[in-house]
């Protein structure tokens, strides 16, 4: 099954409607890079713009989880420094959690956007209303997003999301308003 792109109306009337951005993490939050050392140390590089934009969406009421199919400590680290609480690693079901996101924060399918990069983002990426695929995803994902993001993964991807919902719901405007007093 191929997705059909959405025009921009329909980005838009979709993105309104969000309440819930359920992120990837390798390949989305970060460029998918993993370094390591010689022992159990993990190292991600994340974009500070991606994390203003998460830290924007929660200003605005919108909430924002994490379901990952690998565990590391920088990933728990970082939600905690964004006040991401619903953090959910070693995922390899992801449906089940995200079904369990969306019970338990009271969220309909409607009312949720996922961001990944990958073929397993597919079984969530069907079940969302608004499923972003970062621009350097694999294409079989990128066939089963609504939308593709111009930023790469790890680079201004999901800032990009967020600037989309926010945009939408008619709040951007008084972020921008906000930031130019002086």
């Amino acid at each position: 099954m191929r997705a059909k792109k959405l025009t921009p109306a329909e980005l838009k009337k979709r993105a309104r409607t969000v309440k819930l951005l359920i992120l990837d993490v390798d390949g989305v939050l970060t460029d998918g890079g993993i370094i390591m050392d010689g022992g159990d140390k993990e190292y991600k590089k994340f974009n500070v713009r991606d994390g203003h934009g998460i830290k924007l969406l929660a200003k605005a009421g919108i909430q924002v989880a994490i379901i990952t199919g690998r565990d590391s400590a920088v990933v728990a680290r970082r939600a905690r420094e964004l006040g991401i609480t619903e953090v959910h690693q070693r995922c390899h079901d992801k449906v089940s959690v995200y079904k369990g996101l969306l019970e338990r924060l009271g969220v309909t399918e409607n009312e949720a956007a996922y961001i990944g990069d990958d073929i397993v983002d597919i079984p969530v990426f069907v079940r969302t209303a608004l499923p972003i695929a970062v621009s350097d995803a694999h294409e079989d994902a990128k066939r089963y997003a609504l939308y593709v993001t111009k930023s790469a993964g790890g680079r201004g991807a999901v800032r990009e999301a967020a600037e989309i919902i926010l945009k939408a719901k008619g709040l951007w405007d008084a972020i921008i308003g906000a930031y130019s007093q002086v």
